[in-house]
């Protein structure tokens, strides 16, 4: 298997960041990076609300969420009035789980591939209603066919009330084959949530093409957006019928400003949102999405290598665009969530780099992701360095 080429640097691009040059900051997929100017647009705001708080909440300020809202649905090929600012994938999933009436009976149809805390919000909801969950396992190796049809063999029409699928894994880094899911979902009569914690500006315009009941993805990992700031679309038929976490003075006027209208929270975050879309449209989207999957392909090659893992075990990510790639560590390295913590912390602490640890199927998985402030160089210098230090660990 050929060795992948680490893509040319975008000049400047690390120039556009505050990170802290003593580190390699090879996880951006975790909470992203805010460019400097988002940083400075949302400081402006924080001072606007400082400076008069009941001019800032009283004057405006549900219509400048509105008109925020309108310029990132469109950015994500979404219906700007079919859509509501949320703070996170999380939050948005909560609020879709909450709102969709699940009966003693009903089932939620989850992967084995999906984020850990979207899992524990399944089975709280499904606790307080006496739905069920079950999840699927999908083979790490599995092509998107194969994909498809283990999620047909899993479907319970009748029962299957919805289900859960991520466009593009977290713990795996996997692009998951979600618009044919979401065909086959409601050929059996059944609602889909996509999770797209990772898609907004790594996947160009995620939203059109997919016909979800729901989609939630956030723009505060890889459209630079600040944090808190995530999109949540929703199909027509359940508009309606979606309810905030709390009851707000917004609640009359439904959706999607019932959804957004949080009383005091902090909305300078998605009023400096599209700073941060206006920072990758400089770039340019499909540049910087080549150059990032380039790169993070690379980075997961040097890494391999230097872990002895042969090409044919490095997991593919199942589709051009993604910027995260997936290393397997060695055998008993990181196999509980807490071990898979304390190596990551160990890696922060002793090598000056920050990689995202899971623990998966029963196995450690090094997470890389790649971003225009990367160099080629810092995942050779990783590689070098982590050998080392997996092999102390493996003779304690």
């Amino acid at each position: 298997m050929e060795t992948p080429q680490p893509p040319e640097p975008i000049a400047g691009a690390r120039l556009l960041f505050s990170l802290d040059p003593a580190v390699s900051h090879l996880n951006h997929g975790s909470f992203g990076a805010v460019p400097i100017n988002a940083q400075r647009l949302q400081q402006r705001l924080r001072d606007e609300a400082e400076a008069n708080p009941l001019r800032f909440f009283t004057g405006g300020l549900v219509d400048r969420i509105s008109h925020t809202r309108r310029h990132l649905a469109t950015f994500l090929g979404a219906d700007p009035e079919g859509a509501a600012l949320v703070d996170s994938a999380t939050v948005g999933a909560a609020i879709v789980l909450q709102s969709i009436g699940l009966r003693p009976g009903d089932e939620i149809l989850l992967t084995d591939h999906g984020y850990g805390s979207v899992a524990l919000a399944v089975e709280r909801e499904c606790a307080r209603t006496g739905a069920t969950v079950r999840s699927l396992r999908l083979p790490l190796e599995a092509g998107d066919e194969e994909i498809v049809q283990i999620v047909r063999e899993g479907l319970r029409p009748g029962r299957t009330a919805l289900l859960v699928v991520d466009q593009v894994t977290s713990p795996t880094a996997r692009l998951l084959p979600a618009a044919a899911l979401v065909a086959l979902a409601h050929e059996h009569g059944v609602a889909v949530l996509v999770d797209a914690a990772h898609a907004p500006g790594m996947l160009s315009t995620p939203v059109s093409h997919l016909g979800a009941d729901f989609w939630v993805g956030n723009l505060h990992k890889w459209a630079y957006a600040p944090r808190a700031t995530a999109l949540l679309a929703v199909a027509p038929q359940w508009r309606d019928r979606l309810q905030p976490l709390a009851v707000s003075w917004e609640q009359a006027s439904g959706f999607p400003r019932r959804i957004e209208w949080q009383a005091t929270r902090d909305y300078t975050p998605w009023l400096a949102a599209p700073a941060g879309t206006y920072t990758l449209r400089s770039l340019g989207p499909e540049r910087v999405r080549r150059h990032n999957a380039a790169l993070a392909a690379y980075g997961q090659r040097v890494v391999a290598d230097a872990l002895g893992v042969p090409p044919a075990q490095l997991p593919s990510p199942g589709g051009p665009e993604v910027a995260m790639r997936i290393v397997p560590l060695p055998p008993g390295i990181a196999t509980t969530r807490a071990d898979a913590t304390e190596l990551r912390t160990m890696i922060s602490d002793r090598l000056a780099t920050e990689v995202a640890v899971n623990a998966w199927g029963g196995q450690g998985w090094l997470r890389l992701s790649a971003q225009v402030y990367n160099t080629a160089e810092e995942y050779e210098r990783f590689a070098l360095r982590l050998s080392p230090l997996l092999a102390r660990l493996r003779r304690r």
